[in-house]
């Protein structure tokens, strides 16, 4: 495995895979690396010949100036654990080095963006559109890994593609979870040993709201799972959405679903530390 810093040492090291009639996938993500991040790279690793994995904490994703002070960077255990997994590249560059000017962009990601996250997070969404659209010009891969956990997160990137014209396959990958059902997140070490202890009722509630949705309304189902878990101490719901899982707009009957099965959308507050998880329906 290689480790670049410099984006011009990245595009001509990729190149030369395309080049050389190399499939090249791509694993974008912002360290602080868990099973889940492995499950993405293993799915790379399977189905392209040359993996690439980007380790950046993206400054212009964080709308909180102490969520970007606080988010956990484990440089030295990245890195180990992305040679064990058999990557090629490791592209772990300074914040100077992808934003040598301040990046202006506004993207114009429409309705998917529009919800949820969106408003919760002012700038958020263009930020990682932002990010995202650097490293695909830079990599120019045949694919690209994104886990499930972030399902809005998706939506978003597949209209950025859209908007720029890449032509790269989004690949989407199911959510890894630890044995109790906690969705693994890096944030999750921030977690309070009491705060873990609670944080399972996350999931545990949403797969109880499947069966509860069979005889109940969309409304109905929303608010259960909203407040049983309002209702632990040491939680604080955001927002619970249940929403069609290509527009990512809310629903209000299960049939206006029209692009698949609906899927709940959940922030919850677990003590200071703020979780997101999702449920198909």
């Amino acid at each position: 495995m290689e480790i670049i810093r410099t984006t011009s040492r990245l595009s001509s090291l990729t190149k030369e895979a395309k080049a050389a009639g190399k499939v090249v996938g791509l694993v974008p993500t912002m360290g602080a690396l868990h099973a889940g991040h492995l499950s993405l790279i293993q799915r790379a690793r399977k189905e392209c010949e040359y993996v690439v994995v980007s380790v950046f904490v993206n400054p212009t994703q964080f709308n909180n100036a102490n969520d970007l002070k606080t988010y956990p960077r484990t440089e030295d255990a990245d890195c180990e654990l992305l040679r064990g997994a058999g990557v090629d590249i490791a592209f772990i560059p300074s914040v100077e080095e992808i934003y040598p000017e301040p990046d202006t962009r506004i993207f114009d990601l429409g309705e998917v963006a529009n919800v949820m996250e969106g408003p919760m997070r002012p700038g958020h969404f263009n930020g990682v559109a932002q990010i995202v659209s650097k490293l695909f010009a830079m990599v120019n891969p045949d694919k690209a890994y994104f886990g499930e956990k972030d399902f809005q997160q998706i939506a978003v990137i597949r209209r950025m593609v859209e908007i720029c014209g890449f032509d790269i396959e989004i690949v989407d990958c199911p959510i890894k979870r630890e044995d109790d059902g906690l969705a693994l997140s890096s944030r999750n070490v921030r977690l309070t040993p009491e705060n873990r202890a609670i944080a399972p009722m996350i999931y545990k509630t949403l797969c109880e709201s499947v069966a509860y949705a069979k005889s109940h309304t969309v409304d109905e189902t929303r608010k259960m799972v909203i407040d049983n878990l309002n209702a632990v101490d040491g939680f604080e719901v955001e927002y619970y959405e249940i929403v069609d899982p290509i527009t990512m707009q809310p629903i209000h009957e299960w049939k206006e679903s029209v692009n698949g099965a609906p899927h709940g959308c959940i922030t919850v507050y677990c003590g200071e530390v703020r979780l997101i998880d999702n449920i198909k329906y």
